[in-house]
This record gives structure tokens, C-alpha cells and sequence, in this order.
């Protein structure tokens, strides 16, 4: 009996299509579908695991799943028949920063709402949810228990920050601006210590349709930072910001701490999530299909689980291959081609009060240079300088053929993605090399028929991705025309996994293809991976900055470091960087020999 109940079938409700075609192999009632039905139903407890549905459904709309048997009495919650299952919760405790990670679509936010008491946690009984009385009899024993009791009795105040902070104005009702909103929110003396902290003095007179993604996401944590609460959740405190910012904003996030309060955050960005957290809950399982939550680990010890992707304690496997850093593991594999070089001279560009200046600098093929700055430095009118907007002195433009990914994207395609790409990129798209290289592994088949329009964020960025690298690709060499791939931001949105495969994808992508990109990335992860070398963007944001010439990963960054004074050592096990904790031993005596990077140790 234990073996039939531990498998789940999960039907895809964008997907399925009963009325055009209905499923019923032997005439079994393990599929139901009524007349009213807008969905299939699939009995769990009558399925046998043959199959027969999953490649007979002509929508793809099902999927079969077996468990791990012990899950089965461990379901926290489950939205539907044949809908997303989430087991376990995290375990928040007063006093530290819970740090979650995971892919997108595992059930992170939907533990956040249970946490926050939004969301009534039905144990896996959606036809007839319990009342509290039997869900705190089913934490007993736990720390959740305690926890439930206080979100019950109304002790509890939770506030979340939304993960999508874009969405942020159309919520909005009238004319407010930054000033106003913070000022009707505001329960605790500290409106000026963040509008100090999060750098919002300059936009406090603005309305708040009028802001930038990372003025946004500033202005959001501002607005949960000056409530009173005792349970604080971020979701994605980090997108949109630079390392600077991203620092700075998890400093505000841990000085909310206080012995008898909770600290929450979901983050993608694994080197902010590893400063930030005290200790780390990962989840793992199929993005929209189940979810489960691990037990507390350490802060180093959680985040190289999720990279080795087996858990110890469980004896668990949950990815096939581990995730690690070592610089230059794909150079070696291919010889570098670097015949053609290419050189710009010095230039400036004057925009509005800013002022960009460009010092002369070379690249050649096969070269990925990121470049490193915080926003509005002028990364992306450099970018803009080198794809032939004209500079000040008219004679320095350059005419390089390039393919951009913008920072931000916005579908307007009326069709499906499949559409979208056999239009923009149909030579790149059937060539073979480029499917094994980039499209099989950015996975996209699964979103291939889906209206553009309606596709996520982590979706719609690795589309871009896709769209930006098969840029005018000769269909008989499978060779680029392009000369260089400028990519803003190409780890916004995706989670922390999508983030190294996206990464892989990009380095063997430009080595074979003996071409050059220019990278803007705030991910420090992603951007030690990816740099061949750097460019480092000095001065005063939105008023002047310089670009410096392409230097060495080494000295680029220790130049960029030294400027945020932040320093950084490697983890032994899988290389990843990790941030010193301020005036922490190993900060100091970095800061004192001038180190402020490492390569390896």
C-alpha cells in the first residue's frame, strides 16, 4: 500500500485541454474528467505508475512523479487535486536571519505566506482543510508549534517584502511620492537613518511610478525597515541593485534583529544570501510540482549542500551533477583562438549633468570582460559607445556590429516563444551546435509553446539570453557575424541555479564561437566565473566615473573592492567566493596585505 500513495501526478492547468481530448486508457477511472471539468483529475491512489497517460496526453499537461516514501506524512500543504505539494516548512528562529534557496517555482513564497499567517497551511487536505486546533497538534514537538501558537493569538505581526517590486506602482492608488508613502507607513523613529542607509534622500520628492527598478526595490525595504513587526520577510531583497547596494541593503536587513524578533529572506544571489543569513533552510524537489524544505544548517555548510546537491542527513541526491567555481575549468577544454584583436581609443560622452570617460583599452576573441561598477556609472553608455552611439569628439566612434541583451525587457510579441525565436534567430535556432550549446541547456523546451506575454521573469530573461547569443548566426558555419555580445544583467531574475548553468552556457558559447562579450553583472558569483578580465567604472554615480582599460581579474577586482572596502576569501570545498564579515579577523588581515581577492587558495 505505502508504495502506491508516495507517487503524486500533477496536471498542468495552463496546459490541459479536456474538452479536445479526453484520456481514458482501459476505460480505468484512474482519469476523470467531467463535462464541467476545466482540468483532468488523476487519482493518486488508483495509479499504478504505467505511464500510459503522460505519453498519451497531446498537451504534455501531465506529469508522474514518485516520492521518497517518508515525505508522505511530512505535506505541509497542497493547493488542489493534482496541484503543487509542498512538505515541511522552514524553521524560523527569534533572534537571526533565515536564509532560504532554491530554484524558482519550489514553494518558496508559498512557505513565506504560510509563515506570515496569510496562508492557512491544509496538511495536503484541500477537500476538507483542518482547523488550527489539529495543525498546531501536527507541529507539536517543534519549534513551528510555538511559533503557530503566537501567529494564532495575534502576537505575531509579519510583514513581507514583495518579490517583484516592479509591480510595485500599479498598486499604488493617486500621485504618492516616496516622502508620502514612507511617512504614512512610518511606526518607528528610523525614516532618516534608512533614507541615509539605502541612499532615497535624492528621490524623496519623486512619485512613485517615476522610480528605477533599484530605487524601487530601495524604497520597499525601506517601507517594511520603518514598520513595526515581529516577523520580517524579503523576498529577493537583492535584484536590482549593485554589490554596493546589495551589501548595504543586507546590513539594514540584519540590523533589524532584536533577541525576540524574525528574520526571513529568500535569495538568489548566494555570495549576499551567505553574508546575510545566520543559517539556511534549502528546499529542492520539481519547480511546480513538489517542494521540500530541509532541516536548519549552517550558513556554509546549507549553501554547499545546494551546490553539491546531496543532502547528508537524508542520504539524498536531488541533482545529478554538483555545482562548482574553479576558474578556467572550460578554457582548457578548447584552445583559446585570440588572432583577431581589437582596440578603441579614449572618448568621453557627456549625458545630461553626466559625464562618462572612457580610457583607450584592446580585447581580442574569446574573451568575456565584465565590467564592474555601481549603477549609474555609465556601464551601459560604454556598451552603448562601442555599438556606434556617437561620443563627444565625433571622430573616436566606433562601428562595431553588435547584439545587446537590455538590462530590462518587456514582451510585446503577440505569439509563442517558438514563434519569437523562428523569427529573430531562425539560422541559430536549427543549427545543431547552437541547440546542444545554449538551447538545451537554458531549458527551453518546457516554455516553447507558451504566449511570451504571459511568461515569468526567469522565463522571459533566459529567452533573452537565448535571442541575444543565436544574433545573426551564419546557418552554414554555425559562426556568429557578430562581433561582440554586449549582456546587461543577464542573472536578474533567475534562480541561483539558472545562474551558474547560465554562466556555463555563455563561456563555452564565446569560446566556440571565437567571438567577445561584454558582461554588466552584479551577481559576484556569476562575475568572478565569467571574467576573463574586468573593466572597473570609478566616480560618482549619475554625476562622473571613469573606465578604466580592461585589466586582469586580480587587480580589477582588488581595485573594485578596495573602492567598497569589502573583501572576499574562497570556500575550499567548491571555490565559490564568500564575503568577510566587517572587521572580522580575515577582513582585517586582508585589508592590511591589500587583498582583497582572492583567485584560489
Amino acid at each position: 500500500m505505502a508504495d502506491k500513495i508516495t507517487r503524486i501526478a500533477i496536471v498542468d492547468a495552463n496546459r490541459c485541454k479536456p474538452k479536445s481530448h479526453v484520456l481514458s486508457p482501459l476505460g480505468k477511472l484512474c482519469i476523470e474528467v467531467k463535462p464541467t471539468d476545466k482540468i483532468s483529475f488523476i487519482s493518486e491512489f488508483l495509479c499504478i505508475g504505467c505511464g500510459i497517460c503522460v505519453k498519451k496526453c497531446p498537451f504534455e499537461a501531465i506529469a508522474i512523479i514518485n516520492l521518497p516514501t517518508n515525505l508522505e506524512s511530512q505535506v505541509t500543504h497542497r493547493y488542489t487535486a493534482n496541484a503543487f505539494k509542498l512538505h515541511r516548512l522552514p524553521t524560523p528562529r527569534p533572534g537571526q536571519v533565515l536564509g532560504l534557496v532554491g530554484t524558482n517555482g519550489i514553494g518558496k513564497s508559498t512557505a513565506l505566506k504560510i509563515l506570515a499567517g496569510k496562508q492557512k497551511p491544509n496538511l495536503g487536505r484541500y477537500d476538507d482543510p483542518p482547523d488550527w486546533q489539529e495543525i498546531l497538534k501536527y507541529f507539536r514537538g517543534s519549534e513551528l508549534q510555538n511559533y503557530f501558537t503566537k501567529v494564532l493569538e495575534d502576537n505575531l505581526k509579519a510583514l513581507i517584502k514583495p518579490q517583484y517590486v516592479d509591480h510595485i506602482p500599479r498598486a499604488i492608488k493617486g500621485k504618492m511620492t516616496v516622502t508620502q508613502m514612507l511617512d504614512s507607513k512610518l511606526e518607528r523613529d528610523n525614516k532618516q537613518l534608512m533614507c541615509d542607509e539605502l541612499e532615497l534622500n535624492k528621490v524623496l520628492e519623486r512619485e512613485i511610478s517615476q522610480l528605477s527598478g533599484g530605487e524601487l526595490q530601495r524604497f520597499a525595504i525601506a517601507m517594511s525597515c520603518i514598520q513595526n513587526a515581529d516577523v520580517y520577510m524579503f523576498d529577493e531583497p537583492s535584484s536590482y541593485l549593485d554589490i554596493k547596494q546589495r551589501l548595504k541593503a543586507a546590513e539594514v536587513i540584519r540590523s533589524l534583529l532584536t533577541p525576540d524578533r524574525y528574520v526571513v529572506a529568500v535569495e538568489h544571489d548566494l555570495s549576499v544570501l551567505d553574508y546575510l543569513s545566520d543559517f539556511i533552510c534549502c528546499l529542492y524537489g520539481k519547480p511546480s510540482m513538489y517542494g521540500v524544505v530541509t532541516m536548519p544548517y549552517s550558513v556554509r555548510e546549507g549553501i554547499n549542500i545546494f551546490l553539491d546537491g546531496f543532502i547528508p542527513t537524508e542520504n539524498l541526491r536531488f541533482r545529478e551533477e554538483s555545482l562548482s567555481f574553479k576558474m578556467m575549468e572550460t578554457a582548457e577544454e578548447v584552445i583559446v583562438d585570440k588572432t583577431r584583436h581589437y582596440t578603441y581609443p579614449s572618448m568621453t560622452k557627456t549625458l545630461g549633468d553626466f559625464k562618462l570617460t572612457v580610457e583607450a583599452g584592446s580585447f581580442t576573441d574569446s574573451e568575456i570582460i565584465v565590467m564592474l561598477g555601481e549603477n549609474g556609472t555609465g556601464k551601459t553608455t560604454f556598451v552603448r559607445l562601442l555599438a556606434g552611439d556617437t561620443p563627444d569628439v565625433e571622430t573616436d566612434k566606433q562601428t562595431l556590429a553588435v547584439s545587446l541583451k537590455p538590462q530590462t525587457i518587456s514582451p510585446k510579441f503577440p505569439g509563442t516563444v517558438r514563434m519569437l525565436l523562428l523569427k529573430q534567430i531562425k539560422q541559430a535556432f536549427m543549427h545543431p551546435q547552437f541547440q546542444t550549446d545554449v538551447l538545451k541547456p537554458m531549458n527551453l523546451e518546457n516554455i516553447m509553446d507558451q504566449e511570451v506575454k504571459t511568461l515569468s521573469g526567469g522565463e522571459l530573461q533566459r529567452v533573452a539570453i537565448v535571442l541575444a547569443l543565436g544574433e545573426t548566426i551564419d546557418g552554414t558555419t554555425g559562426k556568429p557575424n557578430v562581433a561582440v555580445y554586449l549582456l546587461d544583467e543577464p542573472s536578474s531574475f533567475l534562480d541561483s541555479e539558472q545562474r551558474i548553468i547560465a554562466s556555463k552556457v555563455i563561456k563555452r558559447f564565446i569560446l566556440h564561437a571565437k567571438k567577445t562579450a561584454f558582461v554588466i553583472e552584479h551577481d559576484f558569483i556569476m562575475a568572478t566565473y565569467l571574467a576573463d578580465r574586468v573593466i572597473v567604472f570609478e566616480g560618482q554615480p549619475a554625476v562622473a566615473a571613469t573606465a578604466t582599460p580592461p585589466q586582469t581579474l586580480l587587480s580589477g577586482m582588488n581595485r573594485f573592492l578596495a573602492s567598497l572596502e569589502i573583501t572576499f576569501r574562497r570556500d575550499p570545498t567548491n571555490f565559490r567566493p564568500r564575503v568577510n564579515k566587517l572587521n572580522s579577523v580575515k577582513d582585517r588581515e586582508q585589508k592590511t596585505a591589500g587583498n582583497y581577492f582572492f583567485l584560489e587558495e
